[in-house]
């Protein structure tokens, strides 16, 4: 009896013991499975090998097509400025008038002498005549000579004397100093009355001529030897000289024309390592005005490869470019490209891509490799900006971006 009393307290201790027991591992069980997350949704587009424009951005300056100081070539007073500072201009039109009187003045004794030396001249030619008849009948032979001499040097006067009258007229006319060709004027830097003198260095003003306009761009040399490296590999197809040009200007906004290659100065800065780019644009509503500067984007042919928006790529420390994918079991990876093409708003690799690889266009940032992910389809609009695709919606492939 006293046996049962002693184990019956040993019993419900164990009993007790147990029941703590499990409930200790349940806890512990329950509170394992709360403590692990959920996959992070990620935005995925499909990669899609297909042929893409080749772009650089560059940047540039607008200069006038053609440029012309104004100077006289005559000395005198201005009479008249016949321009409006600031407007357009026709080749041909009246931009100064120096006064011309003296100029006038030095046409009309020209013509006079030349009306004098042109009335010797019949007289040379007749007494020629009679001595060429008379020569073997009484004339001598340096008779004939002379007279012939005589209307050579009468002839030569008339020739000279016109020679004076063209000079003069020359003068004459450019007392009106007139535009070499359209364009657009500057500020007047004389007035009224002010004395000019031939070729002064001052100039009167500035004509410019803005229709069409060129854009000068600046391109590295190293970028020059990866083009020809793409050239002469096969990889980009297309004429670089026949490259598409357009335009955004200093606010923003794109402009309406597309240009065309001029030339390229095949010489690189010794300073800054870069070389010159000259392009032509028609400018017809003179939007561009010299001195402005702007962004350029060049097309300079296409290549097959796989597109990744700039968004979702980034630099490592050795400045290749990386991005991030979606394994087939929904793990995260990076993966490096050596080798990379600015296309547009994207960057084109040829190499470590293949088509309907998932690449991360969204929440990257947060993720490090090998974690879970959920993705989801989505597509990058032309403005860079991710589009969720609807459920049941095939996402477009990023090649088409």
């Amino acid at each position: 009896m006293n046996a049962r009393k002693l184990l019956l307290p040993l019993f419900v201790s164990l009993a007790l013991s147990a029941c703590s027991d499990s409930g200790q591992g349940t806890a512990t069980g329950d509170g394992a499975q709360a403590q692990e997350p959920p996959p992070t949704p990620v935005s995925v587009v499909g990669m899609k090998q297909g042929e893409h424009p080749i772009t650089r951005v560059l940047p540039g300056r607008a200069t006038a097509f053609r440029i012309a100081e104004i100077r006289p070539r005559v000395t005198g007073a201005i009479r008249e400025i016949a321009f409006k500072e600031g407007s357009e201009v026709k080749a041909g039109d009246l931009l100064f008038q120096i006064e011309d009187d003296t100029y006038a003045a030095a046409v009309a004794e020209a013509e006079a002498t030349v009306a004098k030396a042109e009335a010797s001249v019949p007289s040379a030619q007749a007494n020629l005549a009679r001595y060429e008849r008379l020569v073997n009948s009484g004339a001598t032979q340096i008779e004939y000579e002379n007279a012939r001499v005589t209307l050579l040097q009468a002839e030569a006067d008339v020739a000279q004397a016109k020679a004076a009258l063209q000079s003069a007229q020359i003068d004459l006319d450019l007392t009106k100093i007139r535009a070499p060709f359209d364009g657009v004027t500057s500020i007047s830097n004389v007035s009224i009355g002010n004395i000019v003198t031939a070729n002064q260095t001052q100039a009167l003003t500035t004509l410019r001529q803005l229709d069409p306009i060129y854009i000068d761009l600046t391109e590295s040399s190293t970028n020059l030897l990866e083009l020809r490296t793409a050239m002469s590999s096969g990889r980009l197809k297309g004429d670089p000289s026949r490259a598409k040009i357009s335009l955004t200007l200093e606010d923003g906004t794109e402009y309406a024309q597309s240009g065309k290659l001029d030339m390229s100065e095949m010489v690189v800065s010794e300073t800054t390592g870069t070389y010159q780019i000259r392009a032509v644009f028609e400018n017809p509503d003179d939007i561009i005005l010299p001195g402005m500067y702007v962004r350029a984007t060049v097309t300079l042919g296409t290549e097959s490869g796989y597109l990744i928006p700039q968004r979702a790529a980034t630099r490592n420390a050795r400045g290749e470019l990386s991005a991030k994918f979606v394994t087939p079991e929904n793990k995260v990876e990076t993966r490096t490209f050596a080798v990379s093409q600015v296309s547009e708003n994207n960057w084109l690799v040829t190499e470590g891509v293949a088509d309907g690889h998932r690449l991360i266009v969204d929440g990257f940032q947060w993720i490090a490799d090998g974690a879970t992910v959920a993705p989801v389809e989505a597509t990058v609009d032309e403005k860079g900006l991710v589009v969720q695709t609807p459920a049941g919606e095939a996402s477009e492939p990023a090649a088409q971006q």
